[in-house]
């Protein structure tokens, strides 16, 4: 995931990621290699056609930094009539992603492998998305690291502009400031309304039990498309 200062002109020096030297096992580089072509969407410059990729029209979901999966593949798995569209920087992750989705024999996920203010500024058309997804992305907790937070003024231009009127944009953290950093730049977009948060509408992720295990209280957010 990415920070997104630049986004709507498709240029950005900062990124909320930083690519590290994981471990790839062997089953998940078989994935990258023979699971990545059949369920990935190579990155372009160029607007997907969404109806010729998942070969049907029904609603789209995108999960931005879906991690290992878990919580994308569990979405697909509860409603085989959306198609979910889950972007990733990280192979290790993205690897076992795609053993999931082939294990479970689910049609309806593709996942980009790349920067997802990229993705999102050049291959997502506008009004075309009926929710996006941003669950525990990395809070960056020292204030000089603050410009390194996805959730930035033109990131959420961005995403207001992706989403179609009526979609919902779901975001969660368990980190108290960057919560009230997500209310303040999401409540200064004004093609974006508070929406009632729904906890129960995914499964508790990793990071989430975790920042749980550590007694952080977990804050989940929803805005909608005006």
């Amino acid at each position: 995931m990415s920070a997104a200062g630049d986004a709507g002109r498709g240029r950005r020096a900062i990124r909320s990621f930083v690519l590290r030297a994981g471990r790839t096992t062997p089953a998940q580089r078989r994935a990258l290699t023979e699971l990545l072509p059949r369920w990935g969407i190579p990155f372009a410059p160029v607007v997907l056609d969404l109806d010729a990729v998942f070969g049907r029209r029904a609603p789209r979901v995108m999960e931005v930094g879906f991690g290992d999966g878990a919580q994308l593949l569990e979405l697909a798995a509860g409603a085989p009539g959306t198609d979910f569209i889950g972007v990733e920087v990280h192979p290790p992750g993205v690897g076992r992603c795609l053993q999931g989705i082939e294990a479970r024999g689910l049609a309806n996920v593709r996942v980009v492998m790349h920067d997802a203010v990229e993705v999102l500024a050049a291959q997502v058309a506008t009004s075309s998305l009926d929710e996006v997804l941003l669950y525990f992305p990395d809070p960056w907790p020292k204030k000089r690291h603050h410009k390194r937070r996805i959730v930035q003024p033109g990131f959420v231009a961005l995403v207001a502009g992706r989403l179609k009127p009526g979609g919902h944009f779901r975001l969660a953290t368990d980190w108290e400031p960057y919560a009230e950093w997500m209310r303040e730049l999401l409540d200064a977009e004004p093609r974006l309304v508070r929406a009632p948060a729904d906890a129960a509408s995914r499964s508790e992720t990793r990071f989430e039990s975790r920042g749980r295990r550590l007694g952080h209280q977990v804050f989940d957010l929803t805005y909608r498309r005006r």
